[in-house]
């Protein structure tokens, strides 16, 4: 089996393929401060209350934009799958050329995404990743990374709301059933979901225009941890595709095996 593991600000997503298959998938919270040792434990715990062994895996692949966890996970791996995992980064075969400025400075999911998102749909197309951030990442026709655009994520601006105003109150991001609240949680919700997917929306129409292809060619698909609540109501976006990520670090895993 091989393992998968996206780690990501707010949550670590992984899963267990056998060969094409994914088997299992779970999302855990990511945490700076746990051990490798606390989180082999954690990765056992779950295997076992699956009925899975640790030692069926053979192969793991990691993707993180969490430096602590650049160390910690990579040692988990050997100590506790005795395995030496692949890390998507620099020097890893990705078969993807990256039109960016710097190509260093493009986050390991961001190109994860964008070659599941390619090998699954073609191009052109445009990524959302409905996250800690939301990313939008552009595919061109022949595959090559464009670029995108980074913006912070629903979760970020209900907490600094919280956090910088005397009176409003922290709330569940939900999506109210109308725009006009008639009470403080309601309105906070509709400011916050509304307002993501028109921001979305936008995004899209401009990019969609700046890479220069026709609107109904150019496919949009969404992904993350957010992406059912503010997806549904866009009018660009095509596709919903929660595992993404994960079949992206498969391919480039059977790229580098």
């Amino acid at each position: 089996m091989l393992l998968v593991i996206d780690v990501g600000n707010t949550n670590i997503v992984f899963g267990v393929y056998r060969g094409k298959e994914l088997l299992y998938n779970w999302r855990i919270t990511s945490d700076k401060d746990r051990t490798s040792d606390e989180y082999g434990l954690l990765f056992d715990q779950i295997f076992k209350f699956n009925g899975l062994r640790i030692q069926d895996v053979k192969d793991i692949i990691i993707s993180s934009v969490v430096p602590p966890l650049m160390h910690t996970l990579p040692t988990m791996s050997r100590r506790y799958f005795n395995i030496e995992p692949i890390v998507v980064g620099p020097g890893i075969k990705t078969g993807i050329d990256i039109k960016y400025d710097n190509p260093k400075e493009v986050g390991a999911d961001r190109i994860v995404n964008a070659i599941s998102g390619y090998e699954k749909y073609g191009g052109p197309l445009i990524i959302v990743d409905s996250g800690t951030a939301i990313t939008f990442d552009a595919v061109g026709i022949d595959g090559s990374y464009l670029g995108g655009v980074i913006t912070p994520g629903i979760k970020i601006s209900s907490e600094a709301l919280f956090l910088r105003t005397a009176k409003l109150p922290k709330v569940e991001i939900a999506k109210p059933e109308k725009v006009i609240g008639k009470n403080t949680v309601n309105s906070i919700q509709s400011g916050l979901v509304y307002g993501y997917i028109g921001m979305i929306d936008y995004i899209l129409e401009k990019m969609i225009r700046e890479m220069d292809y026709k609107e109904k060619y150019v496919k949009v698909i969404a992904t993350g941890g957010f992406s059912s609540l503010i997806s549904n109501a866009s009018k660009y976006i095509d596709i919903i595709d929660g595992l993404l990520t994960l079949e992206g670090l498969r391919i480039i895993y059977e790229r580098n095996r």
